[in-house]
This record gives C-alpha cells, structure tokens and sequence, in this order.
C-alpha cells in the first residue's frame, strides 16, 4: 500500500526523477517516487555527463561517484571523414570537471538510485498514472499498482519527470510542441579504433553524420542518423555505418548492446498547470546533438528542487514555482535550437553546401572566443 497522503509526488524514476527526489531527500523532505518500469534501466541509452550537471549533482555526493566510474573525455572534435575540421577543448573551461564524462546511463541511473536510498528515500515499482485531478490544495494522482489494484494519493505537488509520453502531461493537458527527424541508431561496441580515446569525435558524410565516442571497460558508444534503421542493428550494420562516414580503419568485433529510435524536438508549452509540474523529457526532448538531453534533465530537477524547498519551507510563495518555469523553458528552447541547427548543417548533402560548412566552420575554430563559447555551450556552464 503507497501511503495516501505525500507533500511531494515524483512520477518517474530516470536520471531527473532520482535527481529531484535526492534533491529533496536530503533536505529532509519526504518524496514519494512512482515508476512505471519494473526494474531501473539496465541499457546504456545517455552516456554523455557535461561539467554543469557534474556540478550541481556534488552537492548530493554524486559527482565523485560519477567520475570514479565514468571515462574523462576533454575534447570535442568534428571531422569529416579523417579530416578535421574543428576541435573543442574542454580543459580551460572555469569548473571543477574540465571534461565530458563518459558513463552509461544505467550506471548513472544506479548511483543515483543508490544515493537516494542512503537518504533513506525507496522507488515504488510498477506504479501507473491513471488520472490526475487538481484542486486548490493540490492534486489527487489516482494510480494502477503491481496487481493491479486502485489507489489515490494525495499530494501537495506532483511532479512529471515521466519521459516524452509523460502521464502527467498529458492529464494537465499541456501542449507538447515541435516535430521529429528521421531514425537515429545507438550501438556500444568493441572495435580497433584509429583516433585518439581522449575525444568526442563527429563524423560530416554525404550520408549522414555519426558520433563515436570512448566508454570505460574499452567500449565505443556510435550515434548515426539514418533514413530506415533495422528493427535490430547488428555488428555488420553498425561496420557499414562506420566504413561509410567514419575516418576508414575501424573494425567492430563485438555488438555489446544496441537501439534504434526517433528522434523528436519537442518543448511543453508549460512547465506549471497549478500543483503540477514537469521536468526532464516530459518537459523537453531534442536531437542528441551535443549530448543534452539527459544533463538539461538533472539540472532541471535540481534548479526544481531548491525552489521546492522554499515554498515547503516558507521561505518563498507558491508563486516562486512560476519563477523556475520561467528560469528553465528558454534554457531547454534554446538546447532544441542548437541541437536543431546542428543536425541540419551536420546532415547537408550537397557538395557546395558541405564544402561551404567546413570552411566556416574551420575558420571559426581557429578563434578562441568561439571555441571558448562552444564549450560553455557544451558544457551547459553558459547555464550557470
């Protein structure tokens, strides 16, 4: 039995829930966390971690769980085929962790989960949303549980930090706007790679860009946006990818795991209908372009955290809840923005306009103040 009353609802137990309930937790606010999912995730899917989110999750004990863990990667090069044509260097960025941290995302999801139970804090698994009401004292958030048995709790806040199909969203009746691009396809492989293990690398071809990038234990992470992608990508295809758009000399030897997917760019009109709220990809979903998705996701649930704090504390009004949708909604606009133009100059087909990109894009890496601003970007420390 989920107990009938929470000041704090968090429906969603990924990498923001987690955040936001840790967040809170370790305040000594009591949440109550509703997933889904059986189990946690056990899949790779994000495994990029930038500075700013490294940053915010220190002040849960987080970062140095992270990093011990994790593959420090400080470059960000871009290529097209085995030439390069820009290179980004995170290392005299003005932060504690002057890198892109490499870790699956179950191994974040994990220490996350981990971190939340030491604060004394449980996931409640298999929850389903079934309808949300509202009132002026909060919601009621009606709920399937593992039997299938009906029950309602009744909750000061509720927060949706359920995924791009978020139940919570969709009961408020918030708006989702935006489109979506072609299939992308994730693959974490074994191979001989010819460049350096110290850099994030994307790959310009005229048939389609991919991103290559080293993971701990001598795994590779390969992101490539394809027109069709196969219900299951093998080990051959994920080779065809790499020997058409990659540098040449790359032998895959082992699939580890793989996905395929569409990829939306998408931003919900609100982030507040009354006691509800959004955060992560309920809120927000883009190209993965530059590895945002899952660190815009945190830094939401922590920025959501602290102003929860000060409403539940009396600190602050409820109305300071407006302030955090006003804070966060043009970071996300502008992360869709950026991933956005990113894809479409990385996927440009004709010659003249893929020779025109890489010469304007050379020319604007060799000045410091556009690697430096690329790299604050990047990094999310633009965000601060």
């Amino acid at each position: 039995m989920l107990p009938q009353e929470a000041e704090v609802l968090v429906v969603g137990a990924g990498p923001t829930g987690l955040a936001l309930a840790g967040t809170l937790q370790q305040a000594g606010v009591e949440v109550l966390v509703l997933e889904q999912a059986e189990e946690g995730a056990n899949t790779s899917r994000a495994a990029v971690v930038h500075a700013r989110t490294l940053e915010v999750l220190d002040e849960l004990d987080i970062a140095r769980r992270l990093v011990a863990q994790g593959c420090s990667v400080p470059v960000f090069a871009v290529h097209d085929r085995a030439r390069v044509v820009a290179r980004v260097d995170f290392a005299g960025l003005p932060t504690a962790y002057p890198y892109t941290l490499m870790l699956p995302q179950s191994r974040t999801e994990a220490i996350l989960n981990e971190r939340l139970e030491e604060l004394g804090g449980e996931v409640q698994r298999p929850y389903q949303v079934t309808a949300v009401t509202t009132g002026r004292y909060g919601a009621a958030v009606a709920v399937a549980g593992p039997d299938g048995q009906r029950e309602t709790v009744q909750a000061r806040y509720v927060i949706g930090a359920d995924g791009m199909q978020s139940a919570i969203r969709e009961a408020m009746g918030i708006g989702f706007s935006g489109g979506r691009y072609g299939q992308s396809v994730l693959a974490d492989v074994r191979m001989d790679w010819p460049l350096s293990s110290q850099e994030v690398q994307l790959f310009f071809s005229p048939a389609g860009l991919v991103v290559v990038a080293p993971l701990p234990g001598g795994h590779h992470r390969v992101v490539a946006t394809v027109d069709s992608a196969p219900v299951h990508v093998t080990e051959s295809d994920v080779q065809t990818l790499l020997d058409e758009r990659g540098p040449g000399h790359a032998r895959v030897h082992e699939l580890v795991w793989e996905s395929r997917f569409r990829v939306h760019h998408r931003v919900a009109d609100a982030y507040r209908r009354g006691p509800a709220l959004l955060a992560g990809d309920a809120a927000h979903v883009h190209s993965p372009a530059g590895g945002q998705g899952m660190n815009i996701g945190i830094q939401d649930a922590v920025a959501l955290g602290r102003t929860l704090l000060e409403v539940l504390m009396e600190r602050a009004p409820d109305a300071a809840l407006d302030d955090y949708a006003e804070r966060r909604r043009p970071v996300a606009q502008r992360v869709v923005a950026l991933t956005d133009r990113a894809t479409r100059i990385a996927t440009v087909t004709h010659p003249l306009a893929r020779t025109a990109r890489n010469i304007a894009i050379g020319l604007l890496g060799r000045i410091p103040a556009v690697r430096q601003r690329l790299a604050l970007q990047l990094s999310a420390l633009s965000d601060r």
